[in-house]
Formats: structure tokens, sequence, C-alpha cells
């Protein structure tokens, strides 16, 4: 198995600037300075990239995108890491992804503030942005993706349930046929098959499109996780014959 979470973790540091926490309301500024963004190998001006939003892991940062890139492509895709919304407690590094009503707000905000700041800096094309995320970051990645299908190509989730509260398929009609990419390990603790299984029923009984990929692992974040987000990006992309409603295992990295 060849796990990355050691390489992840050397990427989130500390020295951040003073987080700010989701009991108070951000300033403008505040809210667009909360993002890292990636630019591809030998990019090219003139080419109007897909973009990939990554939502970091638990105690990761905006940061943990430059490390994860590379593993899923290093000339596919611009990409963005919005930071996370819960400001670490005192003595730890990283961020959170919670789930209170103020945290998905604070959420919405800092990775439409991260996509803005993408498209002034690099060519992106507007119909080609990706949500993902790992973890808590893959849960708040389905959560914003169903409450905006329209403003996504697709969403992946790494490790991250389906969220359970405030109404997460309140835009049902809306959110048919929106294409979403599930990975778990069968060993996991935080997303266990069962949950998994259940969460693809109910996002196939409202309509969307998913692909799900176990993997013989446990709540790792593994290159063969990231090499297949890369080739189910790239379907999107590039329509081949897809990957929908159905679930396969893949073997781990070496």
């Amino acid at each position: 198995m060849n796990r990355i979470q050691q390489s992840l973790e050397s990427a989130w540091g500390v020295g951040l600037a003073t987080p700010s926490t989701v009991d108070r309301v951000e300033t403008p500024s505040e809210v667009e300075s909360c993002h890292c963004i990636f630019t591809p190998l030998h990019y090219e001006r003139n080419y109007a990239y897909p973009l990939v939003v990554w939502l970091h892991g638990p105690q990761g940062d905006e940061r943990q995108v430059n490390r994860v890139m590379p593993l899923v492509s290093s000339r596919n895709y611009a990409a963005v890491g919005p930071r996370g919304t819960d400001a670490p407690p005192a003595g730890a590094n990283g961020y959170g992804w919670s789930q209170s009503s103020e945290a998905i707000d604070l959420a919405e905000r800092r990775v439409s503030a991260a996509i803005a700041a993408a498209r002034h800096w690099l060519n992106i094309e507007p119909s080609r942005i990706f949500l993902a995320g790992y973890d808590a970051g893959g849960t708040m990645a389905l959560r914003l993706a169903l409450s905006r299908p329209e403003a996504y190509a697709g969403v992946l989730s790494l490790g991250g349930a389906l969220p359970s509260t405030l109404r997460p398929l309140a835009r049902l009609h809306a959110v048919r046929g929106l294409k979403v990419f599930l990975a778990t390990g069968r060993s996991s603790q935080r997303y266990p098959e069962q949950e998994v299984c259940g969460n693809l029923r109910l996002l196939h009984s409202a309509g969307m499109a998913v692909c799900l990929r176990l993997y013989p692992c446990g709540d790792d974040l593994t290159t063969n996780m990231l090499s297949d987000m890369d080739r189910w990006i790239m379907e999107q992309v590039a329509p081949q014959p897809a990957c929908q409603d159905q679930a396969s295992e893949r073997s781990g990295g070496k």
C-alpha cells in the first residue's frame, strides 16, 4: 500500500496567519486570502483548463492542494485549495470542515472566492469546475455541490460521507444528472462500506450519475485513489464510456 498521508502532513506546516473562526463574520479580504492556487506544469495561457477545487483533509490547510495535485496530474488541471472553516485548537495545526450552518456558509464563501481568484490568475473553463475533497473535505464538497449543482461539472469525495443534516438533498430536482465520484477503503472506520453502499443507493435514487470505487485499505488517501480521480475527471472532460452507477475495487499502490 502506498500511503501518501505522511507526505500530505508535511505540507500542512505551521506559521499561518491567525485563523478566523466560524463564530464571527469574516471581512471580504480575509475570505479572499484563504486559498492556495496550483498552476499546471508548462501552463499554456491560451488553453482554458479544467479547475479542481480541493477541500483538504482533517488538520490540513489550503496548501495541501500543492501536494495532492502532482499525484493527480501535474499537467491536466489548474487547481485551488480553500482553507477549512474550523480553526485549530490552541497548540494544534490545521483546519477542519464542520457541518454547522455557519460553517457551511463560510465554506461556500471561501470556495467562491477561491474559484474567482483562480479565474483571475489563470485561464479556466467555467463549465469544467470540479469540486473534490478528502475525508471531512469530501463531505463538504458533496454538501456544496448538492446545494449548487449547476456550478460544477462534477464532485469527488475521497473518504468523505454524504452529509446527513440540514437537508443536503433539498434541491432534489436540480441535482438530477450531477456526476459524483465516491472512493473509500473497504476497512475504513470513518466511512465504512455499509454506509457507502447506502449513500450510493440514495444518490442513485435521486437521479445522479455515481461512480463508486472501493480500495483494499482503511482511511488512507492512496495514490491509486488520486490516479482514479484523474481518470474519472478526464472522462467528464473528454467523454468516453464512463463509470456510472457501478462499484469496483482497486488494488493498492506500491
